[in-house]
């Protein structure tokens, strides 16, 4: 599988966009659940968002396991990878919620469609999904900031000095 790019573990490089994509959608999610000119303008973009950014965390998850095989065991590794196997759930409830919100607003027969106005339980149908909506975000993007944390620390934690080393200059 894709393991390796231009000679640099692909997991450090999709990592970048992980950390990135699932707090963009997370907040795009709570936006769209909200605000109903955003979600208007947004369209297909949040599921399709949240379907990238789900497809991109088993990626990543795998492209981390090939990389722990070749790299020094430690306590901090073993903790980031066991982190890194509890997103996959956040990112699929990313997904799940999003492509509801989506649903929900874009079918005519549903109490939340956009000219679904009065429709009996449409007030309490909306405020469950962005409870819903809220909650999912908030944990994917916690569970995102714990996972990186965990591998910043792991990968860095002693591998570099308080003090700056001295530079040296081209013309000496």
């Amino acid at each position: 599988m894709f393991t390796e790019f231009s000679r640099l573990p692909t997991h450090i490089l999709l990592v970048h966009a992980v950390v990135v994509l699932l707090p963009l959608t997370a907040v795009l999610l709570v936006l769209c659940a909200t605000w109903p000119a955003v979600r208007r303008r947004t369209g297909v973009v949040l599921p399709a968002l949240a379907l990238v950014s789900l497809g991109l965390v088993p990626l990543t998850t795998h492209a981390g396991e090939w990389l722990e095989r070749r790299v020094s065991p430690s306590p901090l590794l073993h903790a980031h990878t066991e982190l890194g196997d509890s997103l996959l759930p956040w990112a699929f409830g990313l997904f799940v919620v999003g492509a509801a919100v989506w649903l929900a607003h874009r079918l005519a027969a549903s109490p939340l469609s956009d000219d679904a106005a009065g429709r009996p339980g449409g007030t309490v149908l909306r405020v469950a999904l962005i409870v819903v909506a809220v909650v999912v975000a908030a944990g994917t993007v916690v569970q995102t900031y714990r996972v990186g944390e965990s591998g910043a620390r792991a990968a860095w934690q002693g591998q570099f000095s308080q003090q700056a080393a001295p530079r040296q200059h081209d013309d000496d």
